[in-house]
């Protein structure tokens, strides 16, 4: 079963989301709070696998609550479910340490296999989210791409591998495929290249892939 925690100032909206969520199988709202100043707490509470996070709310925004989960032992997944999609705002998410990032017109069976997709590990991104990332890769300067080659250096040739896989957007499933590895090869090489890169997810990976040149 998929713990999910909802964290939006909206009640409507966390009605909404709680309703279209029970009736998913494998998926369970096990709490809800109003602000991300709550999260810290509600997650300690509930042991949630993800968070459906908003990001404009009056004590503590979503980023910043994002971020304060970043480095915990057995930190949830965040999703970040907002109406905004400016560049700024979905680079900012992705480093504050979010695993995904949708906008709240999107489908509710895309929400449900976005949380599943979610716990598994794999990164969720909205067509305008994937957009703004592209175009940040494309518009790379210098200085970021030695600072991201640096952060890559002691990677080892399979885990750049992996990395490069994941700059692509492969599922595990496909890197192993590519590289006539087992899945579970494939979570060891991405978890020591997270590491060695001190990034949080896949979608940190593939930006800090992207500048670096590593495609």
């Amino acid at each position: 079963m998929i713990r999910v925690l909802l964290v939006d100032d909206d009640p409507l909206v966390r009605a909404g989301l709680k309703m279209m969520l029970r009736g998913a199988d494998g998926i369970e709202v096990v709490g809800e709070v109003g602000d991300g100043a709550a999260v810290p707490g509600a997650v300690r509470q509930h042991g949630p696998d993800v968070v459906l996070m908003d990001i404009r709310m009056p004590v503590m925004d979503g980023i910043t609550a994002t971020r304060a989960l970043t480095g915990r032992d057995s930190a949830p997944q965040v999703i970040v479910l907002t109406t905004f999609g400016a560049e700024d705002t979905v680079l900012e998410a992705v480093r504050a340490g979010a695993a995904g990032y949708l906008l709240k017109h999107t489908e509710p069976e895309e929400i449900v296999e976005a949380v599943r997709r979610a716990a598994r590990g794999e990164p969720v991104l909205s067509p305008s989210a994937a957009r703004a990332l592209i175009a940040h890769a494309a518009t790379g300067s210098s200085s970021r791409a030695d600072a991201a080659r640096q952060r890559l250096a002691d990677l080892s040739e399979r885990e750049r591998d992996v990395a490069r896989a994941v700059a692509e957007g492969l599922s595990n499933t496909e890197i192993g495929a590519r590289l006539h590895v087992s899945v579970g090869t494939v979570k060891a090489h991405l978890s020591s290249a997270l590491g060695k890169a001190g990034v949080e997810n896949r979608i940190q990976l593939a930006l800090l892939a992207h500048d670096a040149g590593e495609e």
